[in-house]
């Protein structure tokens, strides 16, 4: 299809949009709409257009969609959602896939030091919040693991820059007195040690 007119561009973008099952990205619009504008240009309108509408235009992890704005999703519910209770493992095996991915479960075990169950990495994957990414270049091939779409989504993330850094969970208190305690020791003890600094 080419578009010669910008309203009509703009037009042909949210309808592409609009008609996606899934999420789109700014490759498959331009294979729907053809090069008669800029793509980024025109999202980004939409999204202002549908802001504060019941009804907004969001990006997750470089793909566009339609969803119901935050402040009326309650309407859409028919029956009370049930939440999720994610065990501890599954908390931290999802924390270590999200920073470090694509990672395996050898090097989720590794960082974990214990082993991952079997099942906390299918609870993930019905959750639809990781997915098999691959295989690592390495002797026996495991399988390695990265977010989806629907974890950015469910998490309220634009992309996983987002994710809270270290000092943002410290400040929050997110981080065992222990670990902070510990990691005060080695940075000292590494201070004392260090012939440079003496």
């Amino acid at each position: 299809m080419s578009v010669e007119e910008p309203d009509d561009f703009l037009r042909a973008v949210e309808a592409a949009v609009f008609a996606s099952a899934e999420p789109i990205s700014t490759t498959e619009l331009r294979g729907h709409v053809g090069e008669g504008g800029d793509i980024i240009a025109a999202l980004t309108r939409l999204a202002e257009d549908y802001a504060g509408r019941g009804v907004n235009l969001v990006e997750r992890g470089g793909r566009w969609h339609f969803q119901t704005a935050p402040d009326l999703a309650y309407i859409l519910r028919r029956e009370k959602d049930e939440p999720r209770k994610l065990s501890r493992a599954g908390m931290e095996t999802l924390a270590i896939v999200a920073y470090h991915e694509p990672v395996s479960r050898a090097e989720i075990e590794a960082i974990r030091g214990v082993q991952v169950a079997k099942g906390t990495l299918d609870v993930l994957m019905q959750a639809g919040w990781i997915r098999p990414a691959g295989r690592r270049e390495v002797p026996g091939r495991p399988l390695i693991y990265a977010t989806t779409s629907d974890f950015l989504t469910h998490f309220g993330l634009a992309s996983r820059r987002d994710l809270p850094g270290i000092e943002d969970l410290r400040a929050a208190g997110l981080l065992d007195p222990v670990d902070l305690a510990l990691e005060d020791l080695m940075g000292n003890s590494t201070l004392e040690n260090d012939p440079e600094e003496a």
